[in-house]
């Protein structure tokens, strides 16, 4: 809590074994690879970068992490007993990819900026062991709280104001198996990928029950895997059973990231 309300983001180094993420890695590729023959399955999010959707059960590790005990804890610390998994998806900067400017994923809502209550998280997982030249995740710490109304979508701060995201900005470079959670409140930016390999990050959204952005999403499942899960897990997913799965078309299109005017 004290993290998440103070810094507004907080890890666990080798949550997950080396050999663990390398699947996840192998995983997430295939499903860029099919994504990108799906009009809105692969969404940019600037030059060389990429955000997909997926369902849970295309990732072999999914179970793993939605019961991880450090997980669980941090969910029900922060978000109450009643969490709800509501995304499950990826982002992909590919050589090539260049600094976003910065931002905060959606719009801060009112319990944040008025009750002072964090009512979502975000769960991010290194699929390799992130160098400089992978491009940092640039985090401004305790920005969260920042009421940036009025600004563009109430989620980009004008470059006037970047100086004070730049002094409180901490670069991350996980490894494989590392788990961070984050408010995605908390104001931040992907860097320039310098290097010759892409430098995919698997992404766990999770809201407290009056949170809404499930709305913005379609996590599906099959009856079969469903029925199947652990009730630790199957109990917190708001999702769709379907009797096969379908193609997810993404509707969270984040304009100011593809904007010529940053």
């Amino acid at each position: 809590m004290g993290g998440l309300y103070g810094d507004g983001i907080i890890a666990l180094k080798g949550a997950f074994t080396p050999e663990w993420a390398d699947r996840l890695y192998a995983d997430v590729m295939t499903l860029f690879d099919e994504a990108r023959s799906i009009e809105g399955g692969a969404l940019p999010r600037g030059p060389e970068r990429w955000y997909v959707e997926t369902q849970p059960e295309r990732i072999r590790g999914f179970i793993d992490i939605a019961s991880h005990p450090w997980f669980v804890a941090v969910c029900e610390a922060v978000l109450g007993p009643e969490y709800r998994i509501v995304e499950i998806g990826f982002d992909i900067p590919f050589p090539g990819a260049q600094d976003q400017p910065w931002h905060r994923d959606f719009p801060s809502p009112e319990a944040t900026l008025v009750g002072r209550r964090l009512d979502s998280l975000a769960f991010n997982l290194a699929t390799i062991d992130t160098r400089p030249e992978h491009g940092a995740f640039d985090i401004a710490l305790g920005t969260q709280w920042d009421d940036i109304r009025g600004c563009k979508d109430d989620m980009f701060p004008p470059r006037e104001k970047w100086d004070r995201y730049i002094g409180r900005a901490v670069p991350k470079l996980p490894q494989r198996g590392d788990i961070s959670a984050r408010s995605a409140l908390t104001i931040h930016r992907g860097t320039a990928n310098r290097s010759d390999e892409p430098r995919p990050v698997l992404v766990v959204g999770v809201d407290a029950p009056d949170a809404t952005n499930a709305n913005h999403h379609d996590l599906q499942v099959t009856r079969a895997y469903f029925d199947n899960l652990p009730a630790q897990v199957r109990d917190h997913l708001t999702c769709r059973v379907a009797q096969q799965l379908e193609p997810i078309i993404q509707h969270h299109v984040i304009e100011g990231l593809l904007s010529s005017d940053y």
